[in-house]
Order: structure tokens, then C-alpha cells, then sequence
């Protein structure tokens, strides 16, 4: 079997530009090579709809055509060296960018662009459900695009049309590899999730467990049993799902690719059985391989037994960027992209410009953190919310002169924000949600002035009521132990860290910041060497007060929130003694905030950036 050295190297090949014409060329950077196996895989998670690639951040400027260029490459390499190569997408692929978020209908362009990418095993993410216009896209749309590719082992959909419960696409897969002739049965998860729409049906990991389709399939003799899953890897699904598995086949190797905390992180759960997560927005393409499978029932030449003694699991986290995919192919500018893949970066660009998505709404005065600055301070994105955004936007003109509270949960914001042009896909990347803010009328003061720090630290009050305080938060501040932390440092019992997203400017002539990923291989996984950052815990919710008496407290407050938060708010209040329920929930504001905010921007910020 192939096998490469693991060494360092400095890549000298020459700097390209990606293929959407306004995104900044890629920076040259320090590379590890990928590791090859008889089973190699390409993952994709949490794209969120950054399928343009980042168009402020040169080491993930590569879009989505520059990815299937790649994918072909290596489907061609993985052919000449007589391996497998599988692609995997795991959810979240939805919400988050102009791409999707700014055509009526949602996703108007982007599920056409998505569809191009030859995909092996995909499944849905929690954000294909929120909303039960998605939710039907993803069964009209995603699952036909992918048809017999797309897992559904524990969702099902509702049909409109008789109310009928059906599996939102079939619960497995059974197939053999082209090169190998790996034998793989695969199963495609989601999370135990309570929020999505009344459409959907997410059946919980444990139960689906326990039916005898899955103690049938688990059964089956296969050389690899595959799970993906908008699982995070640590979490109790994955863990139940591990066992089961074992249960029935102690020795058979069992791959894992999970999601939802937006980290790079790879977790082993035996010698024969690991897991890989490839991050967030673009940022990171996964490389899985896998070494030393034997093939049940197959004659096997007696030098590859030898050389398959023992298995390996090997993980590369690849920055999204053409200089990694034309060093890891070792082409360049005019060898390495496909026609296919030209194509439809074309077609991005393209849907870009239809949808305007680079009309300028004003010119940000300076870069804006969501953890790489400690909250509360200057550079803090969610202190530039609380003390500017919020103050002028949360105004009801009726009651503007009442006191109240203003309550948003900092998992609404997506995304820093750069110094510089600030446009329309900017505004969908902040902030792509289509929430709204809502408020309880003449709240006693003591009562809601209690509401913020029981959200922030009180989360076994809202376990009762089947609410996780964590849903609050931006998904990778999941699990943080203390204020400041080293990025990427997932354990068994620290399951998340912040991920450590790159700046703009190199600070050294050798290393630009970045991952920096720590996980249970060690701190080899990432393919660029980074200088690491440093990430500061956040809050689960922040607080305005606005309108308050000069001297003393108000007897009562109008306490404003935004409308995803309102069961923990009126949970909140009850545990503090007051019996509100959603009866006494009223609109604030009839403009969702994503408008409001960019109206903010247009107001506030209108220096022209280019002067």
C-alpha cells in the first residue's frame, strides 16, 4: 500500500488567485502531505452555504468549484494507485451566506451549485429543519439531487399533501468500493434534536437503536461499517451507536464523520474504530485514510496481508485554499482545475452577481471578534451589539420611552466582521437568521433583571423543561472551561473549542495565525503549519438597558428578547416567580433583525471604503 512520509516541507509553488474574482489570492504556508490508504475519504460539514469560498480570508478563498476540481484530481490519483476515495458531507449546508440566504426562495441557486459535487454518503444537519420551508427543499430538493446516497436513519418527513410519516430518504446504504472492493454498510444520524419544524420527525439515537431495521443492518457481514452523522463526536449518540455496534461485530473497522460544532477534531474509540469532524464555513476540507482493512471472503495476495498486519487511521485537516489543493496534487494554475469545476465557479459567480451579494451597505471602522477579543471589551462584536446595534434598532416608536431589557443570545450572530467593505452577503454571513424581536409588556424590574444571569449560569433549571442553554451559544463555544483557552483542544470531557480562525495579515514572515488542532492523534492533523490564537469564552446571551431612570430602578421594564429564545425566557421568568406564558409574548419589531441590523450598517457606517 502507498504510504507517504511524514515530513515538513516549504511548498514553493507559486501563488494563484481562486477562482471567484474577488476573493484574495492564497498565502504560502509551511505543509504536511496526505497520508494514502486503501480507503481514503473527503469531508465536508457545517458549510452553511460559504460555497463562494472566503472572499476576505486568503486560506480558505477555494470555492466550491475549486473543491470538485480537487475531488477529481484525487479520484484520479486514488485510481492510478489502485485506491478508494469516498466523499462525505455531513449537514448544515444551509443558513449562513448570501449564496443561500439572499434569494426568494432560499437556496434559489445554491442547491443547483451544491448538487455538482459527486458526493458518496451525505445526510441532513439541524439547520435543514429549523424551518419548515427548508425542510421541505431538503426532501423536494437535497434528496433527489443525491438519490440513494442520502442516509435518513432517524428523521422522517411529514407529507403536506396526506400527512403521511415517511423516512426522509432511506435509513442505509450497502455497497462496495470501486478499486478495493470494500465491503461498507453506512448510516447517516442526526443529533438528538427538539427544534425543528413540525415536517420533520428526529426520532432520538437511542430509540432508533432498538428497531429492527438497524439490529438487521448491523448484522450484516461487511469489511467496514461507516457512520456520518451531524453528531458531534464525543457526544451520547455516537457513543450509543459505537456500542451497538461493537455489540454484534467486536473486530469489524468502523468509521465515523461527524458535525455540528464547527471544530476540526478527531476522536478514536478503539484500535479499529475513530472519528473525524472537518470543521466550519469552507474553512476545512477533511482527509480520512485508512490502512490494514481485510476484505472478508476475498483471496488476499500474501505480501498485502503482510503489509496489512495492522490497521492505521490517518487525518489531515486541509485549508481550503488553491495553494493546498495544487500542492496536494501536485499540479498547478493551469494543470489542476477541471472543466467541471470551472464551470461552476462560473455559475457561482454568476449567482453572486444576480443576487447582488457584493452591493456595498457601508464600510466597517475595524475588525470585530466574536471570541478572539474578550467580551466586554472595544473589539468585541457582541459588545458593538449590545452597546450600539441594540440600543438604536430595539426601539418600539409606540414605547420608546418605556425602560426595558434587551435580550439576544450570541449564537444569532454567526461570523466576525472585517475591517473594510461591509456589503449585502456580509449582512446574511453576520446575521442570516430570520428572527424577529418580541417582548413581554410591564415585567416586574427584580423579576426580569434576573433573566440574564440564569440563562448565562443556570442551566439545570432549564433541563426539566427539555431546553439545552448550550442552543444559545455559537456551536463551537460548546464546552469551554475557562475565559481564555488555547484553540482547538477537544478531550473526553472538553468535548469543544473555539476554532481558530485565521486573520487577514500575516503576523511573521514564516507562520500565518490559524488551527492550530490538538485531538486524540496528537497536534500533527492540520496541513498547514499556523501560528495559534488565542479564543475568549462568550457568554450565552448579552443585555442592553435602555430608556432607564437617571436615579433609582423602574418598577417595571418592557423586556425585549429575539423570538428563538423565547421558551428559555418565559422558563426564566417562571422559575423567578412570574407565571407569563407565550399568550403574553407580543411583537416589538415587525422588521426580522437581519434587516435591521443592515439598515444599522447603512446609517452608521457609510464611509466609502475605497477612499
Amino acid at each position: 500500500m502507498v504510504k507517504q512520509l511524514w515530513l515538513w516541507t516549504y511548498v514553493l509553488l507559486s501563488l494563484t488567485a481562486a477562482e471567484q474574482p474577488s476573493a484574495p489570492k492564497p498565502v504560502a504556508a509551511p505543509m504536511r502531505p496526505l497520508p494514502w490508504g486503501q480507503l481514503n475519504f473527503l469531508q465536508t460539514t457545517d458549510t452553511h452555504g460559504w460555497h463562494a469560498g472566503h472572499l476576505q480570508e486568503p486560506q480558505y478563498s477555494a470555492d466550491w468549484g475549486d473543491y470538485i476540481s480537487f475531488a477529481e484530481r484525487m479520484h484520479e490519483k486514488a485510481d492510478e494507485i489502485g485506491v478508494d476515495l469516498l466523499l462525505i458531507d455531513t449537514g448544515d449546508r444551509i443558513e449562513g451566506n448570501g449564496l443561500y440566504d439572499g434569494s426568494s426562495p432560499k437556496g434559489r441557486y445554491d442547491y443547483d451549485i451544491f448538487r455538482e459535487q459527486d458526493i458518496d454518503v451525505i445526510c441532513t444537519g439541524n439547520h435543514e429543519l429549523y424551518q419548515a420551508d427548508a425542510a421541505a427543499r431538503e426532501y423536494t430538493r437535497t434528496v433527489p439531487n443525491f438519490q440513494g446516497k442520502y442516509l435518513a436513519s432517524n428523521l422522517d418527513y411529514i407529507k403536506p399533501e396526506t400527512g403521511e410519516t415517511i423516512p426522509m430518504a432511506q435509513r442505509f446504504r450497502k455497497f462496495t468500493t470501486k478499486n478495493q472492493g470494500i465491503r461498507v454498510l453506512a448510516l447517516g444520524f442526526l443529533f438528538d434534536f427538539t427544534g425543528n419544524a413540525n415536517n420533520t420527525v428526529v426520532q432520538p439515537v437511542e430509540k432508533t437503536i432498538e428497531e429492527t431495521w438497524f439490529q438487521d443492518a448491523i448484522r450484516e457481514d461487511v469489511d467496514l461499517f461507516l457512520v456520518i452523522g451531524h453528531v458531534t463526536l464525543h457526544g451520547p449518540e455516537y457513543k450509543a451507536l459505537y456500542r451497538a455496534i461493537r455489540s454484534e461485530n467486536w473486530d469489524t473497522p468502523i468509521q465515523f464523520f461527524g458535525g455540528h460544532s464547527h471544530i476540526r477534531d478527531f476522536a478514536r474509540y478503539d484500535s479499529k474504530a475513530y472519528a473525524l469532524q472537518s470543521g466550519r464555513y469552507m474553512e476545512t476540507i477533511g482527509w480520512m485514510s485508512i490502512d490494514g482493512i481485510k476484505r472478508k471472503g476475498k483471496k488476499e495476495d500474501p505480501k498485502e496481508l503482510e503489509l496489512r498486519a495492522s490497521m492505521t487511521f490517518q487525518r489531515r485537516y486541509i485549508d481550503n485554499n488553491l495553494f493546498g489543493y495544487h500542492y496536494h496534487t501536485a499540479l498547478n494554475e493551469s494543470t489542476f482545475p477541471t472543466e467541471h469545476g470551472l464551470n461552476v465557479s462560473a455559475a457561482i459567480h454568476k449567482a453572486r452577481k444576480a443576487l447582488e451579494l457584493d452591493y456595498l451597505y457601508g464600510c466597517a471602522p475595524k475588525d470585530l471578534w466574536m471570541s478572539r477579543a474578550p467580551y466586554p471589551s472595544e473589539n468585541s462584536l457582541f459588545s458593538w451589539l449590545e452597546k450600539e446595534v441594540l440600543a438604536d434598532v430595539a426601539t418600539n416608536p409606540e414605547r420608546k420611552d418605556n425602560p426595558r431589557l434587551v435580550i439576544y443570545n450570541t449564537g444569532g450572530m454567526r461570523f466576525d466582521i472585517f475591517k473594510g467593505s461591509f456589503t449585502r452577503d456580509s449582512t446574511y454571513i453576520v446575521s442570516p437568521f430570520t428572527s424577529r424581536l418580541e417582548y413581554i409588556k410591564d415585567v416586574p424590574f427584580k423579576a426580569a433583571n434576573q433573566v440574564l444571569p440564569l440563562l448565562n449560569n443556570a442551566g439545570p433549571i432549564f433541563e426539566a423543561e427539555n431546553l439545552k442553554t448550550w442552543q444559545l451559544a455559537p456551536p463551537e463555544q460548546l464546552g469551554y472551561q475557562s475565559d481564555i483557552i488555547a484553540p482547538q483542544l477537544p478531550t473526553q470531557d472538553s468535548l469543544f473549542a473555539g476554532p481558530a480562525q485565521a486573520p487577514l495579515l500575516q503576523s511573521s514572515p514564516d507562520l500565518v495565525p490559524g488551527y492550530t488542532t490538538k485531538d486524540d492523534a496528537g497536534d500533527d492533523g492540520d496541513d498547514t503549519l499556523h501560528a495559534p490564537i488565542s479564543f475568549y469564552k462568550i457568554p450565552n446571551c448579552i443585555q442592553s438597558t435602555l430608556s432607564m431612570p437617571e436615579n433609582g430602578d423602574p418598577e417595571t421594564v418592557d423586556l425585549v428578547f429575539v423570538d428563538f429564545i423565547q421558551p428559555w425566557i418565559l422558563t426564566a421568568l417562571r422559575f423567578v416567580g412570574q407565571t407569563y406564558n407565550a399568550s403574553h409574548v407580543e411583537p416589538y419589531r415587525e422588521e426580522i433583525f437581519t434587516d435591521l441590523l443592515a439598515d444599522w450598517i447603512k446609517e452608521n457606517w457609510k464611509k466609502d471604503c475605497t477612499k
